[in-house]
């Protein structure tokens, strides 16, 4: 079955994707839909259509559903930044879980997992401690803001309600500062102009402060006036860098960085352990559901002090170092390069000794430990949103380690890989999910497997 585009349908919609789009299925074709809500009814107009399935434009509803909110955001609907402000904050919680528990059924095939109730937030708003705004221009001025749905036009904003207040005010100082020494912004499609985004971290514990500008060249007119201004209108501020970004990519952040004033890195704390965090570190976003996931993690992992564990994807050492309290041994292989650097970095910060840090590819250092006779008792996996390496997945089922503890951003490539690790011995007892990115489509799962 198919529909023409611009077809006029009258639908009823079922569901909500990982996207946060509506699902309807009128004649059994799935139709996706921005704006709309699980038991509602209402004309769409389809604006695109596949094989397999479509996309349409909400006209108007018939039938609202109860969990309907206001979007307190006054560009909700332009922005693509989040997708759920339209849904009640306790309902987020109830499509998140059963995302995840759809994923295990549907792709897992796994049926008899239980999965908690998700863990939201007393405060699901102001909760991202890292911004990276693109700057453009409208009018003859800078702008900030984040880019339109499926575009890369700006929509303008001062503050965004699920940033941090202080990195809001951070980015339009900044922006402010820019726009007085007129420093041009980048254009992506004549690929000239400076400053491309405006990148801003805060440490929730230290209060602490580091500015990014992302720009095309190193040489900036004016430079030390602007790094005086920002200065001096930041108190909290402790690192301003210039990163240097010359590719016609979609990646934020270039190879090279470049301190202007302060330090290189900023610090921040979960749990009571100490991080050094730089541009490039992978921090976690929301620091309150941070510490809730991991020390979730750290329960699973039900160490004694005895136990050796391996943390493949390890980062910065964040889920390491926090294991390490309570383990005998830790090893974290990482294949960034500044990852492990970071990691051994905050392991001296700490003044821990028995965390050791390598770097290289998880699914072949996993392997290279095997045949060296390193065995874990405790696995911990946190793989980025494609999921696990088949070949990593297979050394862990020849380790054989007691348990497995998988922290994932993705339901569906959580499930495909819990299926192979079920299918070689491992039983998957039970799975919490975190609301990490309330607002949004995105959940984070931790998951523990025991050794059958």
């Amino acid at each position: 079955m198919s529909f023409d585009k611009n077809q006029l349908l009258d639908v009823t919609f079922e569901d909500l994707t990982h996207e946060g789009l509506a699902v309807a299925k009128p004649e059994g074709m799935p139709i996706f839909v921005a704006g709309g809500l699980p038991g509602e009814s209402g004309q769409i107009k389809v604006t695109k259509m596949q094989k397999t399935h479509g996309f349409g434009r909400l006209v108007k509803l018939t039938k609202v559903s109860s969990d309907r909110a206001e979007p307190p955001c006054p560009v909700y609907m332009q922005c693509g930044g989040c997708q759920l402000q339209h849904l009640s904050y306790e309902a987020q919680l109830g499509v998140k879980r059963k995302l995840v528990s759809d994923a295990f059924t549907r792709i897992g095939k796994l049926t008899d997992v239980a999965v908690h109730p998700v863990i939201g937030m007393d405060q699901p708003w102001r909760y991202r401690n890292k911004s990276q705004v693109p700057v453009g221009t409208q009018d003859g001025k800078l702008v900030t803001g984040f880019f339109m749905k499926r575009s890369h036009d700006i929509v303008a904003m001062d503050e965004c309600m699920i940033q941090m207040e202080a990195n809001d005010h951070a980015v339009q100082v900044v922006k402010d500062i820019c726009q007085k020494y007129e420093v041009s912004a980048y254009d992506e499609v004549s690929r000239r102009g400076v400053l491309r985004h405006i990148l801003v971290r805060y440490g929730k514990v230290t209060g602490e402060l580091m500015v990014v500008l992302v720009v095309r060249e190193k040489r900036i007119v004016n430079i030390d006036d602007i790094v005086t201004e920002i200065v001096k209108a930041l108190p909290a501020l402790k690192s301003l860098v210039l990163n240097v970004n010359r590719d016609h990519t979609n990646v934020i952040l270039g190879k090279k960085n470049i301190s202007l004033w302060g330090s290189d890195v900023i610090y921040d704390e979960i749990s009571g352990v100490r991080f050094a965090i730089s541009p490039h570190s992978f921090y976690q976003v929301n620091s309150v559901q941070t510490e809730v996931l991991y020390e979730k993690a750290v329960e699973y992992a039900g160490m004694t002090g005895a136990e050796t564990v391996i943390d493949a994807y390890c980062g910065i050492g964040t889920i390491s170092l926090l294991l390490a309290k309570k383990a005998k041994q830790v090893y974290g292989v990482e294949i960034v390069e500044t990852a492990i650097a970071d990691a051994d970095r905050n392991a001296n910060l700490n003044q821990i000794k028995n965390a050791t840090f390598v770097l290289g590819a998880a699914e072949e250092t996993m392997g290279k430990w095997v045949k060296e006779g390193i065995i874990a008792d405790v696995v911990v996996l946190d793989p980025p949103r494609k999921g696990c390496d088949r070949r990593l997945l297979d050394a862990i089922i020849e380790m054989v380690p007691k348990r497995v503890v998988y922290v994932s951003c993705n339901p569906a490539t959580l499930a495909r890989d819990l299926r192979i690790l079920a299918d070689g011995g491992f039983k998957v007892q039970e799975a919490q999910p975190v609301d990490m990115f309330s607002m949004t489509g995105h959940v984070e799962t931790v998951v523990l497997l025991q050794r059958s």
